[in-house]
């Protein structure tokens, strides 16, 4: 499943993307297959991580007994559109391991009417809070086979979470509704009593009856249909392959598809009619992608067909990867030239993939719990970007992880991060588990394994991981002994320290000469942001050294270790191509090489160097001047990486965020357009003939910056095209919309905001709706941000998306604290919109943009806070980050003014 995962309109990062290398990184290649021998080239003593068992079902956590267990379920729903309920019919086939009188299982918000235990009836007792239902037999069950038969009903609601609803205005305003369901983390025990664990694995068939009109999609193809009224079809679908509850999945409304071919697999990407001419792209990206899959993993994609759908508007995940039935919300899938931007062009893309690799990774092979949800996504996510970059090697796809690095290592060295395998004790807390840790960290770390290994061995690891755990489940540790039997080393000796315990490994380098040799000294500690009290830790850390004509070395460091390099005062660099998870920190002379020599790196060095020095900066270990050193010479040095400007743009813009109320901001916003000008001067506003994709990615990106740095000429530019669009929009190109939008929004009167208004509630999909809400949130205007709120949870902004576009609001009005008052004053009628996790997440997403320990205070007080497991994380993560954003705030403003006066670099406003 992919969440809110990738930056919003709030900021200047970027999705991913990749760039051939220059022959200096030639050498970081041929990691491949004798990067390290970890057995032979550990140096000094590591602290154990606690090892994981393999996959053993009695021993996998849970909440539900393990006596009884479900092997096949036979649902029968009735569902009524109109008074949005539905009405259920299900038996059960479980198996029995000891004698026992009691049946548990989950249901939540379901009525039943009446259950049978072998056609004997049984004591029905149902706990909401615990969302479980026992059945009690009038004789004990013996150890085998036994049938349950259940009768229940239940609501339809509106809020994206199980079964529900979904309105929404077709491509001619028309008023549809769509039938939807999204079980993960534990959701599909609101459609139907179940299992609802991931290792409770059993097949499904489906029969449904629905409005006769609709077309009905489900994991496995429609095996039949029949009237059922004169307005309604019965529906049966065929039965699926042994899977998790959570993966099933339907979806029923007025849809059109079109249709291509995966290897032998058809393909159908579905949208509401009238927008099906929007699904191409993402057809074209799914039916290359699944004879890539269907080699790399060595077990051919099992099911008899794919179906991707797009939700429109109400959707909470980003996408779904329910088995052969995938869902996206609407921007996620659907991509029309005529005005979508070249970011949803490679958000789509992305997306497909993540989802298509989880058809292996989470379907057919399945986390045994979520505390290793990592498995999942954080492979997903890896893979996603393997496929972007296979199909399009121009997109600069590995340079760009580096963002996803940031966001990873960004909540890894605060107190709140947890190991990637973290225990998990209920299904709120489950839902917590989706953040940075589980998908960008739980990416960087297969990556650096797959450097490690090689490519080939680890795929090996891989295939065979999949064949022995095919239909079945997994723990890390199942992962960990399919690579050592592949690569005949301890991959779980080097990936327990990463995964089994928090943190992020920082390695020191020291450089000296001696008798005309460069001495290396290379130290590890743990990097840590705003958390003085961080246990000390210590990992087997794959780490690779060299430079421009140095060969590289490489070790697995431990502790401590001393390399030699032939020669001195040559420019030497730890982590090449980014290839591992750790922070480096460079001597004075080190450092000095690496400046003097910053050209003659890689992009992905640049940008790593770049990464590394701010977030030193941040963690108190280095001088904001190290990095706004190098900020200052990009363009004077030529530099054109996408890569290392999406890294810019989105340090430069923290660093403009954390000056609110600093008089030296005006000077730091005329320094920014000074480093930002010539990029915007060789791009154009308009895009050119021929360009390079990434430039069209990057063009819009420069021109927010450069409008959100009172740049006059860009705001002023951006005013006519807003005329001209408001005269016919087609006048703007669509990857000039968002930039446009913004700027004017900053800037917008009363006028000008209703026009935005409008545009937010009439636009028919959810990309723009996301475009027009950010630029109006621009606004500064106190009454105007009041007006904001409001529209945010008035029915303008889909229930899914409503927690999103507040936090989009608290960032970009730079008015969190007002943006508070009003949410929390309606925050009772907005939560009514909200699913679980929503409210849990509502007030800290708003709370994380201050820098008020008073709302703080108030956030971390109010009951929703402390009511669940995962609403208490919410809140600490969200406390944590208005601190840490605090003490660095302190320490920016002061420095950026030291080095503005000594560089004179905010003297060249205009």
């Amino acid at each position: 499943m992919i969440y809110d995962i990738f930056p919003t309109d709030a900021g200047c990062g970027s999705l991913h993307a990749t760039k051939t290398r220059d022959m200096m990184m030639r050498y970081t290649l041929l990691l491949a297959s004798t990067l390290f021998c970890a057995a032979a080239m550990l140096t000094g003593p590591v602290r154990s991580a606690h090892a994981e068992a393999p996959f053993s079902f009695s021993t996998t956590p849970g909440q539900l007994p393990k006596t009884v267990v479900p092997s096949a379920y036979d649902i029968d729903l009735v569902t009524d559109m109109k008074a949005l309920t539905l009405r259920g019919h299900e038996m059960i086939s479980v198996s029995v391991s000891a004698v026992t009188d009691t049946v548990t299982l989950n249901q939540a918000g379901l009525t039943v009417r009446s259950a049978t235990i072998d056609g004997a009836p049984a004591t029905v007792s149902t706990d909401e809070k615990g969302q479980t239902l026992t059945l009690r037999s009038q004789q004990p069950l013996a150890a085998g086979s036994h049938k349950i038969d259940i009768s229940y009903a239940g609501p339809i609601p509106q809020t994206p979470n199980g079964i529900y609803y979904d309105d929404y205005r077709d491509s001619a305003g028309a008023k549809k509704r769509m039938l939807v369901t999204q079980f993960e983390v534990a959701d599909a025990r609101r459609m139907f009593p179940c299992w609802d664990e991931p290792a409770f694995k059993a097949t499904f068939r489906l029969n449904v009856t629905l409005p006769k009109a609709w077309v009905p999609i489900s994991n496995m193809p429609v095996e039949s249909t029949a009237p059922a009224s004169d307005d309604t079809q019965r529906v049966t679908f065929a039965t699926t392959p042994r899977m998790s509850t959570y993966l099933l999945a339907l979806v029923a409304g007025d849809l059109a598809a079109t249709h291509g071919q995966g290897g032998a697999t058809p393909i159908s990407t579905w949208a509401p009619k009238g927008e099906e001419q929007s699904t191409e792209y993402a057809t074209h990206a799914a039916s290359e992608i699944l004879p890539y899959y269907n080699g790399y993993f060595g077990t051919a994609y099992p099911l008899p067909k794919l179906d991707l759908i797009a939700v429109p508007g109400n959707y909470e995940a980003g996408a779904m990867e329910n088995w052969g039935a995938i869902t996206f919300i609407d921007e996620d899938l659907l991509y029309d030239p005529a005005h979508s931007s070249p970011g949803t062009k490679e958000l789509v893309y992305l997306v497909v993939a993540h989802e298509m690799a989880h058809q292996w990774s989470g379907d057919l092979v399945t986390m045994a719990w979520w505390d290793n949800i990592w498995l999942n996504e954080g492979f997903a996510t890896w893979m996603e970007t393997k496929a972007l970059d296979h199909f399009n090697p121009t997109w600069e796809v590995w340079p760009r992880e580096h963002m996803g690095r940031e966001r990873a290592m960004a909540q890894d060295a605060l107190s709140t991060t947890h190991p990637i395998q973290q225990p998990v004790r209920d299904v709120s807390q489950a839902g917590s588990a989706f953040d940075g840790i589980s998908y960008q960290k739980g990416e960087q770390v297969i990556r650096m394994i797959e450097t490690w290994l090689g490519p080939d061995t680890f795929r090996d690891g891989m295939r065979d991981y999949m064949k022995t755990h095919a239909y079945s489940n997994a723990t890390s540790a199942d992962l960990w002994n399919a690579l050592s039997a592949s690569s005949h080393q301890d991959v779980g000796a080097v990936a327990r320290t990463f995964t089994e315990q928090p943190g992020i490994p920082l390695i020191s380098v020291s450089e000296n000469c001696r008798n005309g040799n460069t001495v290396i000294g290379l130290k590890q500690s743990r990097f840590t942001i705003h958390d003085p009290n961080a246990a000390a830790l210590h990992w087997r850390v794959p780490v690779v050294i060299g430079g421009p004509g140095v060969p590289a070395q490489k070790v697995v460091l431990t502790d401590k270790a001393t390399l030699r390099f032939h020669g001195c005062g040559k420019a030497i660099k730890a982590n090449p191509g980014e290839g591992s998870y750790y922070r480096t920190a460079y001597d004075a002379a080190s450092f000095r090489a690496l400046k003097e020599n910053f050209t003659r790196f890689d992009a992905t060095d640049r940008v790593n160097l770049l990464g590394d020095q701010f977030a030193l900066f941040q963690a108190d270990k280095g001088q904001l001047a190290d990095y706004l050193d190098l900020v200052s010479g990009l363009s004077a040095n030529g530099e054109t990486s996408i890569a290392v400007w999406q890294d810019t743009l989105t340090h430069l813009s923290r660093l403009d965020d954390l000056e609110r109320g600093s008089p030296s901001r005006p000077a730091f916003r005329a320094f920014v357009r000074t480093v930002l000008t010539p990029q915007l001067s060789r791009l154009g506003w308009d895009p050119k003939p021929g360009e390079s994709f990434l430039d069209t990615l990057l063009r819009p990106q420069i021109i927010q910056t450069l409008g959100v740095m009172d740049d006059a000429d860009v705001a002023a530019e951006a005013a006519k095209r807003f005329t001209a669009w408001r005269k016919n929009p087609a006048s703007l190109d669509p990857g000039l919309v968002q930039p446009v939008m913004q700027t004017v929004g900053l800037h917008a009167n009363a006028e000008t905001w209703n026009v935005l208004a409008d545009m937010v509630r009439k636009a028919p999909d959810t990309e723009q709706k996301r475009r027009f809400y950010a630029a109006l949130a621009r606004s500064q205007n106190p009454e105007l941000i009041r007006k904001a709120v409001r529209l945010a949870w008035s029915g303008a902004i889909p229930n899914g998306r409503i927690v999103r576009s507040l936090a989009v609001l608290a960032q970009n009005s730079e008015n969190p604290d007002l943006v508070w008052e009003q949410v929390v004053a309606s925050e009772a009628d907005i939560s009514g919109h909200l699913t679980p996790q929503s409210r849990e997440d509502l007030l800290p997403a708003i709370a994380a943009a201050t820098f008020s320990p008073e709302i703080v205070a108030q956030m971390k007080a109010a009951p929703v806070s402390s009511a669940t497991s995962g609403g208490k994380i919410a809140a600490d993560r969200s406390a944590e980050e208005v601190a840490m954003n605090i003490g660095i705030r302190l320490r920016a403003q002061p420095a950026i003014a030291q080095w503005l006066a000594a560089s004179g670099a905010g003297n060249a406003a205009h």
